[in-house]
């Protein structure tokens, strides 16, 4: 089963908010710091990657193939 929209929607909305905080934080400064903008946008970027890649495993990169072999030869061998 897969979670409700309304959690995505959130997952979404969290990292929407946490940008928001970080760029007002970071507008009081004179100069901006381009590592900690790209390190932060690739951080949030790479959670909600991998909350969705584990949701759909076998669609992204986080593959379960090989379980996907086993069911189909447990299969075979019940009948």
């Amino acid at each position: 089963m897969h979670p409700p929209v309304v959690i995505f929607v959130l997952l979404y909305g969290l990292a929407l908010i946490a940008a928001l905080l970080a760029g007002y934080g970071m507008s009081a400064a004179k100069a901006r710091s381009w590592l900690h903008m790209i390190g932060f946008a690739a951080s949030m970027a790479l959670a909600v990657h991998v909350v969705i890649d584990i949701e759909y495993p076998r669609l992204g990169l986080i593959r379960v193939d090989t379980f996907d072999q086993v069911l189909v030869d447990v299969l075979e061998s019940m009948k």
